[in-house]
């Protein structure tokens, strides 16, 4: 006898293939076998009542307060556990419900569908990139005198920083490097901006013989229309947001262009995001931003294929946040879209391994481990072979 929780449907269905369940079978008893929690955080107690009787009579259950059924108040949260089978019949019987359960019943088929869809592909301009396939890499390439990892290559006493970019992104692409990731302007914590014209100078001779030499789409990391139109000219394929496209005139560019773009949660501005990082719940803020995003991208005209979402690590978090997102990361599989994260060298892992910058690898490669086993499909880093090693081993287990 052995006593298992299970990684993916692939693993129970092969376990009922090396017993010998016939293939209709396996098809029946599928949902079934696939058992989960889902948390409503705010019900009105009358649904609530009825979500938990309606989950008792499928055999399943639901964990509401005390006083909601007794009736002495309004609205509860609700814990509902059951199996993939057990929901989807839920969701048929409360359909045709009042009390906004028809409505419950629309997020709760979304959501489940969401949840397990682990097939992304993403459309750009020269190439697809399979993101179901493995667990990309994005690399760093800071065209910038002051990023906190003290790696940037633009100095105003040298001109030859598009020359140390194409070296340095050949030997990434060389690495593994499925996508090389360019920033002219630092996001780190209290940074002032620069002029537009400033991160334009330093960007543009860089994109534009990055994109004549690397047969990798380039992504530039920019919360500036400007900038990204012009990138966008000269042959980059992927915006990497961190305001999340608040700015309007951003997703115009991105839709027009028919680009791809990162869309990444983060409270206020660099400047001042470490004094916004109070949450009344973590993942679920994040996540309504997320969505919130996501919708105004594709009412404007960004096509659904095109979006990655990240939670944004070290931006406007505590440390004790970061911990969290990466160990919760699967729960934003609900918004349908492949996750991005970037933990490479921050001052979290720095903080719990009282350690320097330069040597913060080893705690970098942990966290983008634990990031690709609960859900990640693009790890950013500024250490490609490490990461590309350990992500190899990651995806091998994953698809034993």
């Amino acid at each position: 006898m052995r006593i298992f929780t299970f990684s993916s449907k692939d693993e129970i269905e092969k376990i009922m293939g090396d017993i010998g369940v016939d293939p209709y079978g396996i098809k029946i008893m599928l949902p079934k076998a696939q058992t989960f929690l889902i948390r409503l955080n705010t019900v009105n107690s009358i649904c609530a009542n009825i979500l938990k009787q309606e989950m008792l009579s499928l055999g399943a259950e639901a964990a509401i307060t005390r006083g909601a059924l007794t009736g002495k108040i309004k609205k509860t949260g609700v814990l509902m556990f059951g199996s993939f089978a057990q929901f989807k019949l839920l969701s048929q019987k409360i359909k045709s419900q009042p009390f906004g359960l028809h409505k419950l019943s629309e997020e709760l088929n979304e959501n489940i569908k969401n949840y397990f869809k682990d097939r992304f592909i993403l459309p750009l301009k020269t190439s697809t990139l399979n993101l179901s396939k493995k667990t990309h890499i994005m690399g760093i390439i800071n065209i910038t005198p002051d990023s906190f990892s003290g790696d940037g290559l633009y100095n105003l006493n040298t001109k030859n920083y598009p020359t140390l970019a194409l070296i340095k992104a050949q030997k990434m692409v060389s690495e593994g490097a499925d996508i090389i990731d360019l920033g002219g302007q630092s996001s780190r914590s209290g940074v002032k901006n620069i002029s537009i014209k400033e991160e334009l100078i330093r960007l543009k001779p860089v994109v534009k013989l990055l994109a004549k030499k690397i047969n990798k789409p380039i992504s530039i990391d920019t919360t500036r229309p400007q900038v990204a139109q012009a990138c966008l000219d000269l042959g980059a394929q992927i915006i990497n947001d961190v305001c999340g496209l608040r700015d309007k005139r951003m997703i115009k560019v991105v839709a027009r262009y028919r680009a791809a773009v990162v869309i990444m949660h983060m409270q206020g501005v660099p400047l001042n995001m470490q004094k916004l990082t109070t949450y009344h719940s973590l993942i679920d803020d994040i996540a309504l931003y997320l969505k919130n995003a996501i919708d105004a991208a594709q009412n404007a005209g960004i096509k659904p294929e095109k979006i990655i979402i990240d939670p944004g690590i070290g931006f406007g978090k505590k440390c004790e946040h970061n911990l969290e997102i990466i160990k919760r990361l699967g729960e934003f599989k609900t918004l349908g879209k492949p996750i991005l994260i970037g933990t490479s060298q921050k001052s979290f892992i720095g903080k719990i391994l009282d350690a320097k910058i330069k040597d913060r690898s080893s705690g970098t490669l942990a966290t983008c481990v634990m990031a690709a086993q609960n859900g990640a499909n693009i790890i950013r880093v500024h250490n490609v072979k490490e990461t590309k090693h350990s992500l190899k081993m990651v995806d091998a287990i994953k698809k034993c």
